[in-house]
């Protein structure tokens, strides 16, 4: 059965027990399949990486130089150092977001424990890569440590500058809001409304 496909429908089901009258970690967890932690740390690392290779290029071959255009003047890769959130907004706030990148961290790590969803964990993993490579940026870079700025590069037209941990936090949250729709929880079980 996959894990759309489970539903809670018995009192023992909704209290996280398994039906059959099984009790204890190894027989309740072994109903759902194995943890997904594993499936969260790689999509993580592969979005870190992926953020903090880009970074290191566009900073080296495109920083005071003129932007590159990809597709014509619709979408350019244009470094901007970023102090502030999306949109730029907040730019004082600069260790306020790296607090709350950090607390975002935590709480992943806290939901990992019971992490039986494999889609869960691809969007978690998402949201953690994109969190690791902004707070990389606000840490490492300069004017100092918790004040750095986050570099932002891919330029569409009329829109923000943003880099790929942006790009993976909004994949991440995306996937978070279709995922708490359909009723699928980081546990793998679905429930009905």
């Amino acid at each position: 059965m996959t894990e759309v496909e489970r539903t809670i429908g018995t009192p023992d089901e909704t209290r996280g027990e398994p039906a059959d009258g099984a009790r204890g970690d190894d027989q309740g967890t072994a109903s759902r399949g194995p943890r997904r932690v594993g499936v969260l740390i790689s999509v993580a690392a592969l979005a870190y990486a992926l953020d903090l290779i880009t970074k290191l290029i566009v900073v080296a071959g495109l920083e005071h130089h003129a932007p590159i255009q990809v597709i014509g003047t619709v979408l350019q890769l244009d470094v901007v150092r970023n102090r502030g959130a999306a949109f730029g907004i907040g730019e004082a706030l600069t260790i306020v977001l790296t607090l709350i990148a950090a607390v975002v961290i935590v709480v992943i790590a806290r939901i990992a424990r019971r992490l039986y969803s494999a889609p869960w964990a691809i969007a978690l993993g998402l949201l953690l890569g994109g969190a690791f490579g902004n707070l990389t940026d606000r840490v490492f870079r300069s004017p100092g440590v918790f004040q750095g700025a986050v570099v932002d590069f891919i330029a569409p037209t009329h829109f923000a500058v943003f880099n790929l941990a942006d790009s993976a936090i909004v994949c991440g949250g995306i996937l978070i809001v279709i995922l708490s729709f359909r009723g699928l929880d980081p546990d793998g079980t679905v429930h009905r409304d």
